[in-house]
């Protein structure tokens, strides 16, 4: 459910004409697209990722370019591809990034498959920032917004998710840091990075984590996610941690000496069994 409303929120959106997101064939990218083509059912999105969206229709203007973000060539190639889109179809108006792709793993360190470690700092950290690269010059000259998707685990180091939460930590502090260098050049673009906590998407099932096994009362739907971090972007914040559980939870960690929080997040990630792992990634 909207909060407020929709045309608020809509009202807010309504200078953006396109819409590039990575990872929207499911989770919180598949949100995106979905209430962004119902509060702009004009704007174009198109979507970078491993497989399409399975939610074609007449009236949202959806472009799937297929990319794997573990292949700089593919990364290259989706880039001039969403380029000629837009120049094509919507040579005018904001355009919103989403860096939303990303990915995590399960266990100690010591027993990971390094190949898929390596992965994890390239999907989630080295994708992000040179798509972020190659598309921020249009963002400049035509005026927009980037999303970057972090997480509530990148408050505190989170062993048995080393790489996935160091990761986001990358992702959340890169993002405050771009923020300000672009709010004083006049360019119109806005840097917002959004930190979901536990999340009902398919994360957990990349992680290597047996389905049941994350303690609840945190989580929150994609739906839940996608609304808030919309409005947040309106509202031109810098960070948003979705609920406010989360948001408590960031404040304690934020407080806290590093050693101590990471001691504890042992302890609570422990608790979360690993399954087996099973292949495959948005």
């Amino acid at each position: 459910m909207l909060i407020n409303g929709k045309s608020s929120l809509s009202e807010g959106l309504k200078d953006f004409s396109a819409v590039i997101l990575t990872g929207g064939s499911s989770g919180i990218g598949k949100s995106f697209i979905k209430l962004m083509g119902k509060l702009q059912p004009a704007v174009v999105i198109c979507n970078l990722s491993r497989r399409s969206p399975d939610m074609f229709s007449e009236e949202l203007k959806l472009r799937h370019v297929p990319c794997d973000f573990g292949k700089r060539d593919q990364i290259l190639q989706g880039v001039e591809v969403v380029l000629s889109i837009l120049n094509r179809e919507v040579p005018e108006g904001r355009v919103l990034l989403i860096n939303n792709s990303g990915y995590g793993s399960h266990g100690a360190f010591l027993e990971a498959d390094l190949g898929n470690e390596l992965g994890i700092i390239d999907v989630n950290i080295r994708a992000m920032v040179e798509l972020t690269g190659h598309f921020l010059p249009t963002l400049k000259a035509r005026g927009g917004a980037i999303i970057n998707v972090a997480s509530t685990a990148a408050f505190q180091p989170t062993p048995l998710l080393a790489t996935y939460g160091a990761s986001k930590a990358f992702v959340l502090h890169w993002s405050l840091a771009l923020r300000e260098e672009l709010r004083g050049n006049g360019n119109g673009v806005h840097v917002l990075a959004v930190c979901p906590g536990p999340t009902a998407t398919g994360f957990a099932v990349r992680a290597g984590v047996k389905p049941g096994s994350v303690p609840g009362g945190v989580g929150q739907t994609p739906d839940d996610v996608v609304e808030i971090s919309l409005r947040a972007l309106v509202a031109r914040r810098a960070v948003v941690v979705c609920g406010w559980k989360n948001r408590w939870l960031a404040r304690f960690s934020a407080v806290l000496p590093k050693t101590w929080t990471a001691a504890i997040a042992l302890r609570v990630i422990g608790r979360v069994q690993s399954a087996e792992r099973l292949e495959g990634n948005a």
